[in-house]
């Protein structure tokens, strides 16, 4: 184990039952979902590409393009 592992562990310690249950679940949770790689599906993968080739020749959107697409979702 790590020191910064063993840290952690011993910060929980010190938690309420309850939320060292939380936490633990947590931990197990994020392990599962790690194990697992996410397959990308044909859409995702040629967005992906686009994105890149849009990279590649130097376009990306304005701080006002970004602003209004942020405006959209706050």
């Amino acid at each position: 184990m790590t020191r910064l592992l063993e840290t952690a562990m011993e910060a929980a310690q010190r938690l309420p039952p309850e939320e060292q249950d939380e936490l633990a679940r947590a931990i197990l949770g994020m392990m599962e979902t790690e194990a697992e790689p996410h397959i990308l599906a044909p859409d995702e993968r040629a967005a992906i590409e686009r994105s890149r080739a849009a990279a590649r020749r130097g376009e990306f959107a304005t701080d006002e393009q970004v602003r209004a697409v942020l405006s959209k979702h706050s």
